[in-house]
């Protein structure tokens, strides 16, 4: 045990009152009213070969939908969002456009001030989705089956694509919601009243989509039966797995997968049942950390630090999202890693970390030891991906622990296409995740329609011999 004195645990429910709970996971970003999106509309040059556009995974037209915005047509905007990105509601609220559009806009790069194409997206888009206007129309049936496994960003935007085309989706998901990452993995204060829902079921409108929730891949649906039933196959299952400390004591009451306690925090329905320490401890340096810290400080956590192994400039989470952090009473502390949980009675009494230091790019240990009492420890040190039902003997070659994919998203296994954060070059965004998942369903409608086209000729071809 350490030397340091430690108090008894203190986690509780009901550490603050109702309304300070509500503030304290109010809408991060309230929307732009419409005179606000007009004013900053007005400061787009409306470059040509825009560099916030070729900055967007997705390659939405951000000048076009800031001029018909500009111009009055907040439908025409949302619908030229949509065209590229179905959840293009979900990305202005989550995606980092720090790093993306907006770090690329001209204004940022002369005035240090972007326009706010995040908030801009979101007027556009939450203005048609509450008008209950869906923007596109289903093309004539084909009579091609398509199996969708993964209801995340990637699968909802393949299975959205692939019925525009005509095509028929069952979408699987192992969860009681569809939604993923957006319904069960980011922050209760980026998306505020339902809205990941309220998103799904705009998306479905679309029609010629089945949605099956609790099936799991490896468990309940099997890729080989997937294949035999189905024209073709689309995985977007996500990264199921979390990173161990390694650490001793981690089995500890009090020890949590930072994952796993941003899902149940999401599905709450009473912010005052759930309860939180007085001190909470987070580890890592990504926006799941993030997440989990700001919003331990939200429940009425006194105490919340933030620990990461490497500096500041290395962590996963941007600048912006650290800043956040902090502003809300998060204090982040680099150069830590953790050696042990300290527990006392089987429950987290505190941590005890090491210093680090960087020497020429490597990370070495000081000897250092620093002790921070806590409550409660939150693991946030990465995802990984399960293989189950991909695993030896479905013929899917893996690569870095993911699923290996060409350009098109398919994967070595013919019919079988993959996309997100299940991906060898997957990027762990939501953005990413979307432009995935329509790739894949443009490249399966081709080979869907060359099939096609080839069964045709070839019954054409029968009908002049039978002549």
């Amino acid at each position: 045990m350490s030397e340091i004195r430690m108090s008894p645990p203190d986690i509780a429910a009901g550490r603050l009152a109702t309304e300070n709970l509500a503030r304290g996971f109010s809408d991060i970003h309230p929307p732009l009213e419409a005179h606000e999106a007009l004013v900053e509309a007005d400061r787009c040059y409306f470059c040509y070969d825009a560099p916030c556009m070729r900055a967007c995974p997705t390659s939405i037209d951000v000048p076009l939908f800031i001029r018909e915005i500009q111009a009055g047509n907040p439908v025409g905007a949302a619908k030229t969002i949509f065209e590229a990105n179905i959840l293009g509601g979900m990305c202005a609220r989550v995606c980092p456009t720090e790093t993306l559009c907006e770090e690329a806009c001209v204004r940022e790069a002369a005035e240090g001030k972007p326009v706010k194409i995040g908030l801009l997206q979101r007027f556009a888009t939450d203005h048609l989705i509450e008008a209950g206007r869906h923007p596109f129309q289903r093309a004539a049936p084909t009579g091609h089956s398509v199996a969708v496994v993964g209801a995340g960003p990637a699968g909802l935007s393949c299975a959205h694509r692939l019925a525009m085309l005509g095509h028929s989706v069952t979408l699987y998901d192992a969860r009681p919601k569809p939604g993923g990452l957006n319904e069960y993995g980011i922050a209760a204060y980026k998306a505020t009243n339902g809205f990941a829902q309220a998103e799904v079921e705009f998306i479905m409108e679309i029609g010629g989509i089945t949605l099956v929730n609790d099936q799991a891949l490896g468990r309940d649906l099997h890729l080989v039966d997937l294949r035999a039933q189905f024209d073709a196959v689309f995985l977007g299952l996500g990264l199921a797995g979390v990173n161990a400390l390694g650490a001793e004591g981690e089995a500890s009451s009090g020890s949590h997968d930072a994952v796993a306690w941003i899902a149940e925090l999401r599905q709450t329905t009473n912010l005052s049942e759930l309860p939180v320490g007085r001190r909470v401890v987070v580890i890592g340096g990504g926006m799941t950390a993030i997440d989990a810290a700001v919003q331990a400080k939200a429940l009425g956590a006194e105490e919340v630090t933030l620990a990461y192994r490497r500096g500041r400039e290395e962590m996963n989470a941007s600048r912006y999202e650290q800043e956040i952090a902090q502003t809300r009473g998060v204090h982040i502390r680099c150069h830590l890693t953790p050696r042990r949980i300290l527990a006392e009675n089987g429950h987290v009494r505190g941590i005890e970390l090491e210093r680090t230091r960087s020497v020429e790019g490597q990370l070495e240990l000081t000897g250092e030891i620093v002790t921070i009492e806590a409550d409660q420890v939150f693991k946030a040190i990465g995802q990984q991906f399960l293989p189950s039902g991909t695993g030896e003997g479905t013929g899917l070659s893996m690569e870095r622990g993911r699923i290996r994919v060409d350009a098109e998203r398919r994967t070595s296994l013919p019919g079988v296409w993959a996309g997100g954060d299940c991906v060898s070059d997957g990027s762990d965004l939501t953005v990413v995740a979307v432009e995935d998942g329509k790739q894949a369903a443009l490249s399966i409608h081709r080979m869907l329609s060359a099939a096609a086209s080839v069964r045709d000729d070839t019954t054409a071809d029968l009908a002049l011999a039978a002549r």
